[in-house]
C-alpha cells in the first residue's frame, strides 16, 4: 500500500485524547493534508461465559459508542479547523495492532498522554510503548496538560541534534514541520556527557578546553544543520549549544513550543532515549507535545 500523506490520530474520548484531537487537526490544517480519526473496541470477557458467542448486539452497541467518539473528535478537529477533510477508522481488537498496521502508510500517528499518570484509555501504557517503540512513522505524544492555545499554536519547533542518522532524519522532520507552520526552528546540541567530565575534573585549563569542545560542537551542529537550510530558505534557525543533560537542555527550550522532535536512536546525551530515564522523563514531562522518529528499517 502506498504511503498516504495523512495525519492518524487515536480517539478514546479522554480528554488527553481530545488535547491530541486539537493538535493533529491543527497540524493537518497546516500542512493541508488529511486527518483519520482512529479508535477501536474490545469484547469485554466479563460479559459471557467461555466459549459462547457475545450477541450481535453487544457489537452493535460497542460500534455505536466508539463511533459517537469518532463524531465528538470530528466536531472537536473541525472546531480548530473547520476546512479539512477527516475520515475515520473503527477497528476491532488491539489498538496497537491498528495503529501499528497503520504506521506504514501515514505521515505520522497523534496519541494522547496524561503524563506522569500514564497514557489514557487506548493509548495507556504498553500501548502507548509498542507505538512509539515500533511504529514505522513518526509518533507524536501529546500530553493532558499541553494544550493547543494561541501562545503554542505559533512556538518554535524544537529538535535534539546529535550527530546520528536518526537524529538527521529527526532533524529533516523537524525542519518540514517548521516549514509548513512558518515557525522557528531551535536546534539543540547537548554535550556534556560522562567522558567530557571526567577528562577535564581538576584540570586548572578546564575553561578554556570547555571552549574549545563548544567550537567543535557549534561547527558540527552548523554542519549538520546546512543542507536543510538551503533546503528550506524560509525556516529561521536558532542553534542552542548547550553544556547541560538531554532533558533538562530540551525541556527548558521546549517551553512554548508547538512540538518537540527527537530521534529513537543516536549516540551520545540520546542514546537509549525510547528505554531509558530520558524518553520516559521527557515523554512524561516536556512541556509540550513530542515526535520520536525511529529508523525506518527498525
Amino acid at each position: 500500500m502506498a504511503k498516504e500523506d495523512i495525519v492518524v490520530v487515536a480517539v478514546d474520548g479522554s480528554p488527553a485524547s481530545n488535547n491530541a484531537v486539537r493538535w493533529a487537526a491543527n497540524t493537518a490544517n497546516k500542512r493541508g493534508i488529511d486527518l483519520q480519526l482512529a479508535a477501536s473496541y474490545t469484547m469485554p470477557q466479563f460479559l459471557y461465559a467461555e466459549g459462547m458467542v457475545p450477541p450481535q448486539e453487544l457489537f452493535d452497541d460497542l460500534q455505536a459508542e466508539t463511533m459517537e467518539k469518532i463524531e465528538a473528535a470530528r466536531a472537536l478537529a473541525h472546531e480548530v479547523a473547520p476546512e479539512i477533510r477527516i475520515g475515520h477508522t473503527v477497528a476491532e481488537g488491539s489498538p496497537i495492532d491498528m495503529l501499528l498496521e497503520m504506521s506504514p502508510n501515514v505521515t505520522m500517528i497523534v496519541m494522547g498522554s496524561r503524563g506522569l499518570g500514564g497514557l489514557s484509555g487506548m493509548v495507556m501504557g504498553s500501548v502507548s510503548a509498542a507505538v512509539v517503540s515500533h511504529a514505522k512513522c513518526p509518533v507524536v505524544v501529546v500530553r493532558e496538560d499541553n494544550p493547543v492555545n494561541e501562545t503554542t499554536k505559533y512556538g518554535p519547533i524544537v529538535v535534539g541534534v546529535d550527530g546520528s542518522d536518526i537524529s538527521q532524519k529527526a532533524t529533516e522532520y523537524a525542519f518540514a514541520e517548521a516549514d509548513a507552520r512558518g515557525a522557528e526552528l531551535v536546534a539543540v546540541h547537548t554535550w556534556m556527557d560522562m567522558q567530557v567530565q571526567s577528562s577535564l575534573s581538576g584540570l586548572t585549563a578546564a575553561q578554556q578546553q570547555w571552549e574549545e569542545i563548544e567550537a567543535e560542537q557549534v561547527a558540527m551542529l552548523s554542519d549538520r544543520l546546512q543542507p536543510l537550510v538551503a533546503q528550506y530558505p524560509n525556516v529561521q534557525v536558532k542553534k542552542v549549544i548547550a553544556r547541560d543533560r538531554p532533558v533538562r537542555a530540551l525541556s527548558e527550550q521546549a517551553d512554548g513550543a508547538q512540538l518537540l522532535v527527537v530521534g529513537s536512536h543516536g549516540r551520545g546525551g540520546f542514546k537509549g532515549m525510547l528505554i531509558g530515564s530520558t524518553s520516559r522523563a521527557l515523554l512524561q514531562s516536556a512541556p509540550c507535545p513530542m515526535m520520536v522518529v525511529r529508523p525506518e528499517s527498525a
